[in-house]
């Protein structure tokens, strides 16, 4: 006999967008953390300002000052990850302990000791720090890409000098797209090794239920989902909820009845 499960909404007797959402990223960590890379940003806006875009010899001093940038800033990225990934590790328990009020002890433990979570926290933290850091390793190559095109091109000059010039704004959007995306996923994949952890074998798809979600996620919603195998959506991307880029989508994670 196949097993009966249990959702969040089952448990409570109440279909709440409050708690449906307990499993969400948080807004204000994803705000947060974009605070702090849009100051890496800021600073290579302020670097690029500080050189000539159509001097070659510039260029490739700017390129350089970069690369010296983005290692410089290794131990504060590792800081800055450390503690919003320890934010969001938190708030995952926190929403397991209202879906666990009902839950034995000994499975309540087995949640907070969740073996695979220290590894993951681990991996998700060095995947950061060269996601931080790519922000000026980026910033440097797209200078050096420009610069070369400036000597290929037979166009104007002052037309390329500006692109180099629009730098700041660039890494200032990579920078949002990073803390939205890394601060969801981060929250996905715990929500997921935690549930692995007693025996729950999928989890049904939430969308933030609002006009921007994309369609290709709108046709997922309320849907079952294994863990094990992530769904192939009408946009062809192959992901779980919350785990690829802009995505602020969560999964609700199902548990057996039998705990």
């Amino acid at each position: 006999m196949p097993l009966r499960y249990q959702t969040v909404d089952k448990r409570s007797g109440r279909e709440t967008r409050k708690e449906r959402a307990a499993f969400s990223a948080s807004i204000r960590l994803e705000k947060d953390f974009g605070v702090h890379l849009r100051k890496i940003a800021a600073k290579v806006g302020q670097l690029v300002e500080q050189f000539d875009p159509e001097s070659q010899s510039e260029m490739t001093e700017l390129e350089h000052m970069l690369q010296q940038y983005a290692e410089l800033i290794k131990p504060w990225a590792r800081a800055v990850s450390k503690r919003i990934l320890t934010d969001v590790s938190r708030k995952d328990e926190k929403a397991w302990k209202k879906v666990g009020l009902n839950m034995s002890e000994g499975v309540r433990a087995e949640i907070r000791r969740a073996s695979p979570v220290g590894s993951l926290l681990r991996r998700l933290q060095a995947e950061q720090v060269d996601l931080i850091t790519s922000i000026p390793r980026d910033a440097a190559q797209r200078v050096h890409e420009l610069t070369l095109k400036n000597l290929e091109s037979s166009g104007r000059a002052s037309d390329i000098a500006k692109e180099i010039m629009r730098q700041g704004e660039v890494s200032k959007s990579k920078a949002t797209l990073i803390a939205r995306t890394e601060v969801a996923r981060a929250s996905s994949l715990l929500t997921e090794a935690r549930a692995r952890t007693i025996g729950s074998e999928g989890y049904i798809w939430r969308t933030s239920l609002d006009q921007d979600v994309r369609k290709s996620h709108k046709k997922m919603e309320g849907k079952f989902v294994r863990w094990d195998k992530p769904p192939t959506l009408i946009d062809g991307t192959t992901t779980h909820a919350g785990q690829i880029y802009n995505c602020r989508c969560y999964p609700e994670p199902v548990i057996p009845d039998n705990i």
